[in-house]
């Protein structure tokens, strides 16, 4: 499965997984063109896109829903985050539910299987998702405010983790950003600190080579060096070396 992410961080946030001519996107939080050209630039036909996975409802999630519409592409939700999702034709409108769903029918082949995963965010009904094929297994886990043990274990034994380092603590307790919002970064329906997102990697990371996509960053109150250095730091503790045991890559 090819990975190609499009856009991340709070100015938007949009996933491109592809299996064979098939692609699954997670999330459409940039305007619609700006995801057709991204599409576009590595290789991918918007025409070739059979659905797209929403996290939940917060516009860099959503704002470039209107693709749907466009290439008639079904999108996928929960049914408390489509309180918030008005941008969508009926008919391309999905409910997501326990049961994983699969696309395995003529013209979508390898077959590609996504299951949901409930995460931890100020949405009505956040969603992390398993986007697996027969010969790969990629996690995607982002706005959450803490990693759970049920979603450390729909996420063990990927190929792949696409996971939020949004923030350091004593960044955004520094930060001119009001006591409201500093309170709601930093609380379990928040987002992941780097420290957070590390200690949920070194119970995920088995030395198989798996690749680490740390997204999400806070432009204010994180570094890509920061992230990438609390998250190496924690997996060599556990023995695991960076392009021995691992990639990581921070968007």
């Amino acid at each position: 499965m090819k990975v190609d992410i499009l856009a991340s961080g709070s100015s938007g946030n949009c996933i491109a997984l592809t299996a064979g001519d098939s692609t699954i996107l997670v999330d459409a939080g940039i305007a619609k063109t700006k995801i057709e050209k991204r599409l576009l630039d590595v290789g991918i036909m918007p025409t070739n896109v059979v659905a797209i996975f929403i996290t939940h409802a917060h516009k860099d999630h959503t704002k470039g829903l209107p693709l749907a519409n466009k290439y008639q592409i079904p999108v996928y939700a929960s049914e408390g985050e489509w309180k918030d999702i008005q941008s969508v034709n009926e008919d391309l409108v999905y409910f997501i539910t326990q049961e994983s769903i699969l696309f395995d029918y003529e013209g979508y082949q390898p077959w590609i299987e996504i299951i949901s995963f409930d995460v931890h965010h100020d949405a009505y009904e956040p969603k992390g998702y398993v986007v697996q094929t027969k010969e790969r297994k990629v996690s995607v886990c982002l706005d959450t405010g803490k990693v759970d043990d049920d979603m450390l274990h729909a996420m063990k034994k990927s190929e792949v983790y696409i996971i939020e380092s949004n923030h350091e603590p004593r960044m955004v307790e520094a930060s001119s950003y009001p006591n409201s919002v500093k309170a709601r970064v930093l609380s379990d329906i928040g987002h992941l600190s780097n420290v957070q997102t590390a200690a949920a990697l070194t119970e995920l990371i088995q030395g198989k080579g798996e690749q680490i996509y740390l997204t999400h960053l806070s432009s204010n109150n994180n570094l890509p060096a920061l992230a990438e250095m609390t998250a190496k730091r924690a997996l060599y503790q556990k023995g695991f070396i960076e392009k021995k045991h691992y990639t990581l890559e921070v968007i």
